[in-house]
């Protein structure tokens, strides 16, 4: 018996956890991101990819954190359309980074990826890529 108690608090204290993160990874995007990925995460037509049901965001999570680290330049294709723009990279923090992306991707129909910033980091120490990544 204990041990469920211990498993429903654990899960509770995660949930939680997982809220705030979200919660805070919105704030971030509404500071940083939603001039060219929208509120809705639509991007703008032809000039910003959009983020809502990104197969490009979806297929690797290191490559859009990497992104959001150290920009990204060049043609990538997102949902069978492509987009040759610049992303600047961001100034945030690995727990910014972490919170924006798993908002990010627990909105508007992504495959509910969490981020931590302990990935954050790992991408961190990578060396950044010289031109974007097509998929």
């Amino acid at each position: 018996m204990k041990k469920y108690v211990l498993s429903a608090a654990m899960l509770v204290v995660s949930c939680y956890g997982f809220a705030q993160n979200a919660a805070k990874g919105k704030g971030v995007y509404d500071k940083v991101c939603v001039a060219c990925h929208q509120p809705t995460g639509q991007g703008i037509p032809s000039a910003f990819p959009p983020l809502a049901k990104s197969d490009y965001l979806n297929a690797n999570p290191d490559r859009a954190i990497g992104a959001v680290l150290h920009g990204l330049s060049g043609e990538i294709t997102v949902n069978g359309k492509k987009f040759n723009n610049v992303m600047t990279s961001q100034n945030l923090t690995d727990e910014q980074v972490a919170d924006v992306m798993t908002y990010i991707y627990n909105s508007w129909g992504n495959n509910k990826t969490v981020i931590t910033p302990a990935k954050v980091k790992a991408v961190r120490a990578k060396p950044a890529p010289k031109v974007a990544q097509e998929h």
